[in-house]
């Protein structure tokens, strides 16, 4: 698999340095510019690709160097651009956050940009600081020898003076600086309680992209910064990251239902299988001649009552699980459940193929990487199914029910697995988002 495409990733020492808005704005910019850009984020996040697919046109995928061996990450990207110019990685938090294991699969986006051998454009917060920058980006650039820092964009620049003093700073270490992004408050995209706001729900999303790329384009140098994009240094082989469970998957897709893995939907259809989505929202139910019905996460809680009074989904997911499987991640595990208690305490009666209730009234966030083995044969493989993946979520279980448990899982820090999810015949759900099989 050959690509002549170059890329680099875009990461920052920590989370809210500007990450989002260089690159955003980047895609939409290149893109005027007659250029096939190509979004990519690192680790598991829903929402960051679905802003890179608006901006630059092209379907953008997650890379997780925990959950995907570096050969996985390699061929997925690989994969993806096909007939693409540039790719842009967004990365996560900062560029060396994970968590503990071996080199190359901490989950860190260093692990990726190393796996893909592409260079990092570092962009840096600077309010509050100047030539202390300069001793971050060293850092930066020095901490792991797999990871080259070619190049910085500086953000929130106060001054002209400030300017001069960060920008002297970095370069006299031989890193060029080729963006500074003045305070700019007014370029925005709103958030939730799983961070942001989804594009599809975003008001005016096209005129805040384009000033993002109007605001990008005037601070930062384009020409240079694609200069340090590099290609692939090898052909990478492909490595498959999760089978299709079933050949035709009716897949729930809406507002309610959104959080469903761009690379799943891409390897499923690329061995054969057939998307067939369908809209809970708006009362429909999914296709009868589909083998497998899947729920994905999203926010059902927001939309617990139009749910409740959709009867013709209902009735169509009960009537489908008499006969086929149904399995449900986070959000669609809650509305398989008998109950669902909204962030005003209202309960809504969901599809009771599963006996758990759950409850956004009473919230407890739940993050991390997960490792799962499932209990029983499932969609997902047979029983001992061994799969890397996720939880983030807000909602608790008020009632776990009578099901026996969807599989065993432990995070990365040691715990001792434990049951998670429900399962009931053909019926199976958790608040685990299933990434990749585990190697």
């Amino acid at each position: 698999m050959t690509t002549s495409a170059k890329g680099l990733v875009i990461g920052a020492p920590r989370s809210g340095s500007g990450k989002t808005t260089v690159t955003l704005g980047l895609l939409r910019a290149l893109n005027r510019r007659g250029l096939r850009a190509q979004g990519l984020k690192c680790g598991p996040d829903y929402i960051d690709p679905a802003f890179h697919t608006v901006a630059s046109g092209r379907d953008s995928i997650n890379l997780d160097a925990w959950s995907m061996t570096p050969e996985m990450v390699a061929s997925l990207a690989a994969g993806t651009l096909q007939d693409t110019d540039v790719a842009l990685c967004e990365a996560s938090m900062g560029l060396f956050d994970g968590v503990p294991a071996p080199q190359g699969r901490s989950g860190a986006s260093a692990d990726v940009a190393a796996a893909l051998g592409w260079p990092v454009l570092l962009v840096m917060d600077v309010s509050g600081q100047s030539q202390t920058a300069a001793a971050i980006v060293k850092g930066c650039a020095t901490y792991d020898p797999r990871v080259r820092v070619a190049g910085v964009v500086i953000n929130k620049v106060a001054s002209p003076r400030h300017h001069l003093l960060v920008v002297n700073a970095i370069e006299a270490l031989g890193i060029p600086v080729l963006g500074a992004l003045p305070r700019q408050e007014a370029i925005t995209l709103p958030e939730r309680h799983l961070g942001l706001v989804q594009a599809r729900e975003t008001n005016d999303l096209d005129a805040r992209l384009d000033a993002m790329a109007d605001f990008v384009a005037a601070h930062v140098d384009l020409d240079r910064i694609l200069a340090i994009a590099v290609p692939f240094a090898a052909a990478p082989a492909p490595t498959p990251v999760l089978p299709p469970p079933a050949q035709r998957i009716a897949l729930a897709q809406d507002a309610a239902f959104s959080f469903f893995y761009p690379h799943l939907a891409r390897e499923w259809h690329s061995a054969g299988a057939e998307l067939i989505p369908f809209s809970p929202l708006n009362d429909e139910a999914p296709a009868p001649d589909s083998d497998l019905c899947w729920l994905p996460g999203g926010y059902p809680e927001l939309h617990a009552g139009r749910l409740a009074a959709a009867q013709n989904f209902l009735n169509g997911l009960r009537r489908f699980a008499q006969a086929k499987p149904v399995h449900g991640e986070c959000g669609g595990y809650m509305t398989l459940g008998t109950m669902l208690t909204d962030a005003n305490g209202e309960t809504h009666r969901m599809a009771g193929l599963l006996s758990v209730s759950t409850s956004f009234a009473k919230r407890k966030m739940n993050l991390g990487y997960r490792e799962a083995e499932t209990c029983a044969a499932s969609p997902l493989g047979p029983k001992a199914t061994r799969l890397r993946g996720h939880e983030f979520h807000y909602a608790t279980i008020t009632d776990p029910g009578n099901d026996t448990p969807f599989a065993m899982t432990r995070d990365v820090y040691g715990g001792a697995a434990t049951p998670a999810g429900s399962q009931r015949g053909l019926v199976s759900g958790s608040f685990f988002h299933v990434i990749a099989r585990a190697d």
